[in-house]
């Protein structure tokens, strides 16, 4: 039925014709990938996992909208591009909405959604990041050989009073340092820290955690640590060591390292000197800092171009040709960044404006839930297609943001997507590889 709201808008004529918009057109809406949304959805059990282990306060006999609802909404919505709660208030009424949340009525309103978020616990964090490293098992249909785990921390920028919120000398703003876990494409963690600590605050815990678990179900799975030099710490490795934990991590360039490399990076300042091209090498060696109880093997990839000098040292415990381990292992690191990139800026885990500490961690992981929707969307019903490896924010606008008529009845939900869509096969493609067993 039409919901006419306000005077009809007047656009530039059409030639002859007048050309006139308004909102009245009813139960219509601009999200019909909301349908492959609710079957990845389906098909991990995410949601309903997600509200069983969350506390709902609330009195059961007053309840309106059960926390899954609740929660299903929210992330919905967030994959399909309405990061801000005040977007809800409108978006409360959409049909296909209401529909995938097996609804007929209003959902839930900006304020009851902005509670949720609110009540959140730290008991709620820990219940989420185990849903998180369990999806991730449950991604696997036999034992892996190898997992690698990334570590990486990034800024997270506030703009307000929030609590926990520091400057930050390094990013030059006021921030949070949350701190992201990935294997592969996969999130397992995403933990918000205050920014007035070292980076690998916490990092060791966590690893030690992430071990235990992963262990537990895959007892023989060779696990490998992969970060940057902000991660080396001697705590770090000789947990690794002592748990047969494989590490490859950056290790930052000092006086006594520099010297040891010194007659190799003046061998490729001279040979740049004569040829004008860029001059690369490796070499290795055993080293060990003050703080190290014993030498361990560093890899040193030693470049010098028209930029100058430009070494770069590596610390690992894995066996292997030092160029491979380099170029192969370390360096596809990188694709971690691009990950925790379009987590923040496709999914939102930035909008962290919650005053409250921990209302911001539970925003962060929402954020990184819905993450999880849109790379087992990939995995589970693009892999081989072109758009496997689309950023959450193009794989929206060309798959999930479809124009859609809706007919509901009491028989019969009815929903038809527009005809010039451009790629319905792909989509037919999809939903088929998400209803097959």
């Amino acid at each position: 039925m039409a919901n006419c709201t306000g005077k009809a808008l007047e656009f530039s004529p059409l030639k002859r014709r007048t050309l006139q918009v308004d909102f009245g057109g009813g139960e219509v809406s601009s999200d019909g990938g909301l349908l492959l949304l609710r079957e990845v959805d389906r098909r991990l059990g995410l949601t309903r996992r997600v509200a069983a282990v969350l506390d709902d306060p609330r009195d059961p006999s007053r309840i309106t909208h059960p926390l899954v609802d609740l929660v299903r909404q929210r992330l919905y919505a967030m994959v399909q591009g309405y990061e801000d709660l005040n977007d809800h208030t409108q978006l409360r009424q959409d049909a296909l909405l209401q529909s995938v949340l097996e609804r007929d009525d209003a959902l839930g309103s900006a304020p009851t959604l902005c509670r949720l978020e609110n009540q959140a616990s730290r008991h709620s964090a820990w219940a989420l990041h185990r849903e998180l490293v369990q999806t991730f098992i449950d991604s696997f249909k036999s034992a892996p050989e190898e997992l690698v785990l990334d570590f990486d921390a990034t800024d997270d920028p506030v703009h307000g009073k929030q609590e926990g919120r520091f400057f930050h000398g390094y990013y030059d703003n006021y921030c949070f340092l949350p701190l992201y876990v990935f294997c592969g494409e996969q999130l397992l963690v995403a933990y918000l820290r205050p920014s007035k600590i070292d980076g690998a605050k916490h990092a060791w815990a966590i690893l030690k955690l992430l071990v235990n678990r992963l262990r537990q179900t895959w007892p023989q799975v060779r696990i490998v640590l992969r970060a940057d030099s902000g991660f080396c710490r001697h705590r770090m490795l000789r947990w690794c060591e002592r748990h047969a934990v494989k590490y490859c991590v950056g290790l930052a360039q000092n006086a006594r390292l520099n010297a040891i490399t010194q007659e190799y990076r003046q061998r490729l300042r001279e040979q740049f000197a004569q040829s004008s091209l860029k001059q690369r090498e490796f070499t290795q060696f055993y080293y060990a800092a003050q703080t190290w109880h014993t030498q361990r093997r560093v890899i040193a990839r030693l470049e010098y171009s028209d930029k100058g000098d430009n070494p770069r040292y590596v610390v690992t415990n894995l066996d292997g040709d030092a160029p491979a381990l380099y170029d192969q292992l370390y360096c596809a690191r990188g694709e971690m960044e691009n990950r925790i990139k379009e987590a923040q800026l496709g999914l939102f885990a930035d909008r962290t404006s919650c005053h409250y500490f921990v209302a911001n961690q539970f925003r962060l992981l929402l954020s990184s839930l819905a993450y999880v929707l849109v790379e087992r969307l990939r995995a589970l019903a693009l892999s081989g297609t072109e758009f496997a490896r689309l950023q959450a924010t193009t794989l929206r606008a060309k798959l999930l943001k479809i124009g859609a008529v809706i007919v509901r009845n009491t028989r019969r939900v009815r929903v038809m997507l527009s005809s010039a869509y451009p790629y319905q096969e792909l989509f037919a493609r999809a939903a088929l590889a998400l209803r097959s067993p």
